[in-house]
């Protein structure tokens, strides 16, 4: 064979069959934990950007909208004394609960296979998939794209929502179902929506997402920071050489 190793520059190796390397004796190496302040960080961006409507301000300032004060005029959503719902308290969902709880939430909720013991480090309290979405005023996905979280957050996701939830995505495009997004923002069953990921990435630019002013869509650029893309670049060189040379990578793929 001529494939012995593949190397990603990512966290996710959602794109890579790792079924197939493993029956093939390919090892698999990914880029994680060193891109996991640059994503938290960027999550509390998109959050922010979405909730307090700052794509939307910038637009209107550009188009000459800009006129005298208003009391309600592009009014927005605030953490303080909120309930945010975290779907993957991995570590980039752990960073994520570490940077919300300054801004004086009430309370955070988080959601996976299991109770984790270092969830109590940030405050974050254990609940259901579907307690989660009733009682969070911010709901963000940070899991992982599995066969069990591929559009989890479908119709009936949005609809426990409240009205008012605004729905934040840094982790994989394909744990939302877009056309149902699409409905749950047009319709009313959530107020906003921010999304780092989708599917397909590019995003085509007749998409109808694309059109929705209470819909933030950025270009997958959780990890666009230049220290974190050397230090993913770095790591990924790593595994590759580790790989092709027979010695242990530093960051294998489990499978």
């Amino acid at each position: 064979k001529q494939l012995q190793v593949v190397s990603t520059m990512s966290v996710g190796f959602d794109h890579v069959d790792v079924h197939a390397c493993k029956e093939r004796e390919v090892a698999v190496g990914n880029t994680p934990g060193v891109l996991t302040d640059a994503t938290a960080d960027l999550t509390i961006a998109l959050l922010l950007a979405t909730s307090r409507r700052l794509v939307e301000g910038v637009q209107a300032v550009k188009d000459g909208l800009w006129g005298p004060w208003q009391p309600l005029w592009m009014c927005g959503s605030g953490l303080r004394g909120s309930t945010v719902g975290i779907v993957g308290l991995g570590r980039i969902g752990l960073a994520v609960a570490a940077r919300i709880r300054p801004f004086g939430v009430s309370k955070i909720l988080y959601n996976g296979r299991k109770a984790k013991p270092e969830a109590d480090n940030v405050g974050a309290t254990f609940a259901s998939f579907d307690e989660l979405l009733t009682q969070s005023d911010f709901v963000v996905a940070c899991c992982a794209l599995t066969e069990q979280t591929k559009e989890m957050f479908d119709k009936r996701a949005f609809q426990l929502m409240k009205p008012s939830a605004v729905f934040v995505n840094t982790s994989r495009g394909g744990v939302v179902n877009q056309d149902h997004l699409y409905h749950a923002l047009t319709e009313g069953h959530i107020k906003a929506a921010g999304l780092d990921v989708t599917t397909p990435e590019p995003l085509p630019t007749d998409h109808p997402l694309l059109h929705l002013k209470n819909c933030v869509i950025l270009p997958h650029i959780g990890s666009a920071e230049t220290q974190t893309r050397e230090a993913m670049a770095v790591l990924a060189a790593r595994n590759l050489i580790a790989g092709v040379t027979g010695n242990e990578m530093p960051s294998l793929v489990q499978v």
